[in-house]
């Protein structure tokens, strides 16, 4: 069973039961073995090229990594050998911009000590994204860093049409219950060093 917070919703509003949440499931990530989370990234990779709807994208919105984060470079290198395309985000002011990125091409320090494409690179919309997240549950509902910038792009590219939303994270992410907001958006697909996580829709 997932681990889960000694707050009642009764006690507390939604954005601090969601930062108690994230503060113990990034301890619990924290705690993994820098050996185990190097080849749990190489599980998820392999995992993640397995969902069919990802086959037929050409722009894969993707991200750097960032402190104990699953690595999505794996990921992206066999994207990259089945002649996909990657976008990396830049924060802005207005949110996410996603920019192509190269194998190879040398990156830029950004906000919150995130790598970032170069501002002269031009923007496109992918239509899948590789989320990152701080915990999730079994319905898809997912606990980012607490800024929505996630949500607000899936917000946006959506309008253009269907986007595709992959989050990846360490089973020892995983919560009874993510208390959800009129925001939030629940992922497509989770995987896990594990494997597909199944989910529940209601």
């Amino acid at each position: 069973m997932a681990p889960h917070s000694d707050l009642s919703p009764s006690e507390t509003s939604v954005p601090a039961r969601k930062a108690a949440l994230r503060n113990e499931a990034l301890a619990r990530r924290d705690a993994l073995r820098k050996e185990d989370r190097r080849i749990g990234s190489l599980q998820i990779a392999e995992t993640v090229m397995t969902i069919e709807a990802l086959a037929k994208v050409e722009f894969v919105g993707a991200f750097w990594p960032i402190r104990s984060e699953v690595d999505p470079r794996p990921l992206a290198r066999l994207l990259f050998a089945r002649g996909q395309r990657i976008a990396l985000p830049k924060v802005t002011p207005n949110g996410l911009v996603f920019r192509e990125w190269r194998e190879g091409e040398a990156l830029v320090a950004g906000r919150f000590g995130l790598s970032e494409p170069h501002d002269d690179l031009p923007p496109l919309d992918p239509t899948a994204l590789l989320v990152p997240l701080a915990a999730y549950d079994r319905r898809g509902h997912r606990i980012g860093y607490g800024r929505g910038y996630y949500d607000q792009a899936i917000e946006r590219l959506s309008r253009n049409g269907p986007v595709l939303t992959i989050g990846i994270a360490f089973s020892v992410q995983a919560v009874d219950t993510v208390p959800s907001e009129p925001h939030d958006q629940p992922l497509d697909h989770l995987v896990t060093e594990a494997g597909p996580v199944p989910l529940i829709r209601t």
